[in-house]
């Protein structure tokens, strides 16, 4: 491959990394916390670019041009593909392929005594097995997750939740009882309310505990703007 080639993907590649980091596109790759890491990459990748261009107009004062394949410039292909199709985050069959990544927490911060609890998957997970449930009971909570089936068709309220990025992706889940609507779509959104109750189920990827959710009311909501959870190993 050229210096010219050389310097276009670089061009490219730092582009593309800029325009995932200034837009949401970003967080179907990494973590909302990488950003600023992300931004600077970018940077530096098209800095490389003006530099190599730089140097290859400077030796082409001192030296004969050769040309190279033309078919190198096909590896820009997956470089737009980055840009052109954004893929969608991990869903309902990433989760129920994988076991639950429920971990448990360094400790458990208080709770707001004012008006429904709003927790994510993975606060609601680890009070309700690592704390038994203590700062949950007599509470009114609401939680925000995506639907997961599995074989038997019993229902789950699931976020992927992340170390770095969407390739350690891993589902965070809880078994629904109660109010449950009577057809579920595996990976629709849904903001669920409800209370807490101390029944648990075994997750049959990895025999790791599930808690259950009562739930007391149901209602769709869009993907949020970052479909990843990454409270569970706070």
């Amino acid at each position: 491959m050229n210096r010219h080639a050389q310097a276009a993907l670089l061009f490219l590649l730092g582009a593309t990394l800029l325009h995932a980091g200034t837009t949401d596109l970003y967080l179907r790759y990494v973590k909302a916390g990488l950003r600023p890491l992300l931004l600077l990459s970018g940077a530096v990748l098209i800095a490389a670019a003006v530099a190599t261009v730089w140097y290859e107009r400077r030796s082409a004062r001192t030296a004969g041009h050769h040309h190279e394949p033309r078919v190198s410039w096909l590896l820009a292909l997956p470089v737009l593909a980055l840009i052109l199709v954004a893929p969608p985050a991990l869903g309902s069959y990433s989760a129920m392929h994988a076991g639950t990544a429920l971990q448990k927490p360094f400790g458990f911060p208080e709770l707001s005594a004012e008006g429904p609890l709003r927790l994510g998957v993975a606060d609601y997970a680890g009070r309700a097995v690592y704390d038994d449930g203590r700062s949950l009971r007599g509470r009114q909570i609401k939680v925000t997750g995506f639907v997961a089936l599995d074989r038997a068709g019993e229902p789950y309220l699931v976020r992927m939740a992340l170390n770095c990025c969407a390739a350690d992706a891993q589902p965070v889940k809880i078994a629904l009882t109660g109010r449950i609507p009577p057809v579920l779509q595996p990976d629709t959104w849904l903001e669920l309310s409800g209370t807490y109750t101390p029944k648990r189920t075994r997750d049959p990827v990895n025999n790791a505990p599930i808690p259950y959710f009562r739930v007391t009311d149901a209602k769709p909501v869009p993907t949020p703007r970052d479909p990843y959870d990454e409270t569970w190993n706070s």
